[in-house]
This record gives C-alpha cells, structure tokens and sequence, in this order.
C-alpha cells in the first residue's frame, strides 16, 4: 500500500501545491481501498496522520522535534543557528499552516468514508456465546462467518488490559487457527466441541459466533471490525 511518512508535511520542499499533490494522490489511493470495502490498514493510517496535523497545529514543539535539520556545517553551534533561522522564517511558516489546514479539512473527509463503511458492518454483526460461559471470558475463541466462501473461520484470543492517561483500556490479540466449510453437521456448537477436544490448552474456553449477512473482506475489514465490537461486547 502507498504510505506518507510520518512527517511528510515538512519535509523536503515546502510548497503548498507540491505537498496538496502528495497528499491527493496518497488519499486517492485511500479511497481505491474504500471503495473496494477494505478498511484496514488504510483507515488507521489516515486517523493517524489526521492526529499528527492537529498536533502539529495545536503544538508547535511538534515542529521543533520534527522539522527537518538541513545540515550546512558540521559545527554544532552553526547548526543550531541554521536550525533556528529556518524555524523563525515568517513565510515558510505561513505556507506550512497553509498545508496543515488543507490537510486536515482533506483527511478528515476521508476518514469520514472509512468511518461510515465501518458503522456499516458493525451495526450488522451479530456477537453470541457458543454454549456455557466460563467465569474467566478473558481467552477462548471468536467463531467468524465469511458468507463470500461459506466458511466459519476460528481465531482464538486473548483479551489484555492497558493503562493510558490514567485510564484503562482493553485490548484484544486475535490468532487464526482453522476454517470449516460450513454444513449441517459444522456448526457452532460442533465446531467448538472439536476444539476443545484437539487444544487441550484451553480445556473450558469461552466461544463466541460473530455472524453478519455481509461479504466483506475478512483480513482488510470483517476482522478487525469484528474484533473492536467483541472487545465492546464483553466491555459493557
């Protein structure tokens, strides 16, 4: 996939139509993603260079940590001038706040196409438990549909707990383990018997079906959309 570098607003040639270029093409390639229904990883890279344009605007100590140092002479001391004079250049510093609010209105779009692909499919899952629950539903199994191949697809998990800012978040590390044509006798509930009985590490899992009657792309949008809605799932 076509990327941006983390900091590619400020670096090499400031120039605002060069860098609205840059930018056009790398959300057009984007949208190509969106368009085919595959979300991931496009629309966290987006949310991520959206967050890194704000910083910059809201902090300019973003842009002395991340401006580029154009190296005229070894001697420090020179360096740092060199460094300063750039950071204080009126003009530059008006074309690089043109960029970040062209970038930012330009992404924010973009991000808003991926967001409501990703409402879509999650306002269509359906998440149950397959059979009893153990007390602990912290490990066990995701049984995922794929209705393009009439699958059922096992993933076992791993939900973790992580503090940021105070505050604690869950997340969840998903590992694929089997699929299973679907049929009368492939059913949830028989396909967790089967891995009960052949993964002795997890003799009492919890299992859980996660279905929906779209066929979207499983690695790029299903699974991991699936994922962040089982993690809100257990969360509430």
């Amino acid at each position: 996939m076509k990327t941006l570098s983390e900091t590619w607003f400020t670096e090499g040639y400031i120039d605002f139509e060069l860098k609205k270029y840059t930018l056009l093409a790398y959300l057009q390639h984007v949208n190509s993603f969106f368009n085919e229904n595959k979300l991931y990883p496009p629309l966290a890279e987006i949310v991520f260079h959206y967050n890194n344009i704000l910083a910059f605007r809201e902090n300019r100590k973003f842009l002395q940590e991340h401006f580029p140092k154009h190296l005229t002479e070894i001697n420090m001391k020179k360096l740092q001038m060199e460094y300063e004079r750039i950071i204080e250049d009126d003009e530059m510093m008006k074309e690089l706040e043109e960029i970040v609010q062209y970038s930012a209105e330009k992404i924010k779009s973009t991000i808003q196409n991926g967001t409501e692909i990703y409402e879509f499919v999650e306002a269509r899952l359906t998440i149950e438990p397959v059979g009893l629950l153990p007390l602990d539903t912290n490990e066990g199994y995701l049984l995922i549909g794929d209705v393009r191949f009439n699958t059922t697809m096992a993933y076992q998990y791993h939900l973790t707990i992580y503090e940021k800012h105070d505050e604690k978040f869950r997340g969840i590390r998903t590992d694929y383990i089997e699929q299973w044509k679907r049929s009368v006798s492939n059913t949830a509930e028989n396909i967790k018997a089967e891995l009960i009985r052949n993964r002795r590490e997890l003799p009492n899992p919890a299992v859980y079906s996660i279905e929906t009657a779209l066929a979207f792309p499983m690695e790029e949008t299903l699974l991991p959309v699936a994922k962040r809605s089982f993690v809100k799932y257990i969360s509430s």
